[in-house]
């Protein structure tokens, strides 16, 4: 990537830039059925700017956006970028105690909110000594401020603010499955190196596409599906606002004609579910879909090739790396394979000692690259224990063939020792989706009466399967037959879900709370 100027800023490269170059015309977002261009983008940035600033927010200061995908997220994200300020994008769904931490350990300046969310929030208002002013998205609530009266009112912001490419204007909270929410921090020059290394130099964007994530904007990789990767080249996203189903993501795709669709395993999975959906629905726009969140099985990809003819691009990445830094690539892409490293990163594989581990041994990956965040906000422990200098310590385990494919082999705290030997749940995991009756699953270890650890399942069946002891000791029975035996679950529950992160990841450690039925 090219040195960056001395004083850049994000909103003026990904939004601006577009109508000084004669590009305003062209469609930026499809929502509802119809098209924003760049220039009603950029206007609505400016004027979002503006509003932001007369409420009180100044540079480096925080905007918590709880906001659901639509031009109003477009505008107040890259409104505060352009006063220099910091957008926090959370998850439109959490609880008021939830929005109460996140406003406090932000220290968020304003807050703009749906209108179905703004309840949660002004119940915790007042114990939240930094906020100054709420805006509400979609309706007049009381107390707070109506967001498109706002833009309607504000003085358009013209100029963005003389930011430095490293100034942060960004933070990822991750999704503290183990603990509190912790922010990891990105600048204005950790978007631009993202989208030329992954949005261009992977997934080979140009200006013609039209992208689809059901993946939401406030979640990391969502943010650069259909934000950032699209607006470095002029193209368009799709915006759905609401939660998109099996069925809405089809009716969108065949509505729409997106060029490619990005999304987690689970809803690639529950999308096979619908019937007859490659009859009813068209899918012949999509170049090709991409996997990211969970290991993708490959009796996934196999189904979605067999059955719609389309190609499954499986990434890793991180809220901490801001997107990916491991990647299959479309046309080249290998089934049960997380991908090769993408240019620009750098990567180690390391045993408990931080001694580097021979290839074909799983070890714990350390990332480097320009998009890695510098440190977690007022976390200096957690920041110690995952900044390592240049290095991220990822908190994944994987392998590396001679070749330089990477195979996810499970997280670090998730990892089994069996019989002395490492065992990935995401392997067995993998095996047990190959079963024609299973939806989803997820293995953790538990102690025997003798102390040692083995592996036990938790399976989500597909509709119309009945579970039964049976169906049980065909599942363990399929697994010792493809792994080695001392992978085969010791038991096997049928449940109707599993417990999931909002960013669709497992939550293995909720499923260790009593024993799997045998």
């Amino acid at each position: 990537m090219e040195p960056l100027p001395e004083h850049f800023n994000a909103a003026a490269f990904f939004v601006d830039r577009h109508v000084e170059e004669g590009r305003g015309g062209r469609t930026a977002f499809r929502v509802a059925a119809r098209s924003i261009t760049y220039a009603e983008v950029a206007d609505l940035v400016a004027r979002a700017a503006g509003a932001l600033a007369e409420a009180g927010l100044d540079i480096e200061q925080r905007a918590l956006l709880v906001l659901n995908d639509s031009p109003a997220f477009a505008a107040a994200f890259w409104g505060a970028a352009k006063l220099g300020a910091v957008a926090v994008p959370v998850n439109t769904l959490m609880t008021a105690e939830e929005y109460e931490f996140l406003l406090n350990d932000s220290r968020a300046r304003v807050a703009i909110v749906e209108a179905d969310v703004a309840a949660r929030v002004l119940s915790a208002r007042q114990r939240c000594p930094w906020l100054r002013a709420v805006f509400v998205v979609g309706a007049r609530v009381t107390g707070t401020l109506d967001w498109n009266d706002a833009l309607a009112r504000a003085k358009p912001v013209a100029e963005a603010a003389r930011t430095s490419p490293e100034d942060i204007f960004y933070w990822g909270y991750t999704s503290g499955s183990t603990g509190k929410p912790k922010a990891a921090v990105h600048s204005h020059k950790d978007f631009v190196a993202a989208a030329d290394l992954i949005g261009v130099g992977v997934f080979g964007l140009g200006a013609d596409d039209l992208v689809f994530s059901a993946s939401k904007l406030y979640f990391a990789f969502g943010l650069g599906n259909a934000l950032y990767f699209p607006a470095r080249v002029g193209a368009a996203a799709v915006l759905v606002p609401e939660r998109v189903t099996p069925e809405l993501a089809f009716e969108v795709i065949t509505r729409e004609r997106p060029s490619v669709f990005f999304t987690v395993p689970t809803l690639y999975a529950r999308m096979l579910d619908v019937p007859e959906a490659e009859r009813r629905f068209d899918l012949s726009s999509l170049r090709f879909g991409v996997s990211s969140g969970e290991a993708l099985p490959p009796a996934l990809f196999d189904a979605w090739a067999d059955r719609f003819g389309l190609e499954l691009v499986e990434v890793v990445g991180s809220t901490e790396a801001l997107h990916d830094f491991i990647a299959n690539r479309p046309g080249e892409a290998r089934r049960g394979a997380s991908g090769t490293l993408v240019p620009g990163f750098e990567a180690r594989l390391v045993d408990d000692g931080g001694a580097d581990v021979p290839a074909g041994t799983a070890g714990h990956l350390l990332i480097k690259g320009e998009t890695t965040s510098p440190y977690y906000w007022n976390r200096l422990e957690r920041t110690r224990g995952t900044m390592l200098g240049e290095w991220l310590r990822t908190g994944d385990m994987f392998r590396r063939d001679a070749a330089g494919w990477f195979y996810f082999e499970g997280r670090a705290d998730d990892m089994l020792k069996v019989g002395g030997q490492w065992v990935s749940p995401a392997e067995i995991e993998a095996l047990l989706c190959a079963h024609p009756a299973v939806l989803e699953a997820g293995v953790i270890g538990r102690t025997n009466g003798h102390g040692l650890v083995e592996p036990c399942a938790y399976v989500v069946l597909k509709d119309g399967r009945a579970a039964s002891p049976a169906l049980a000791s065909e599942l363990r029975e399929l697994v010792r037959a493809r792994a080695a035996g001392f992978k085969t679950p010791a038991a096997v529950e049928f449940v109707a879900d599993l417990p999931k992160t909002a960013t669709g990841k497992i939550q293995r450690f909720r499923l260790r709370g009593g024993p799997a039925a045998p």
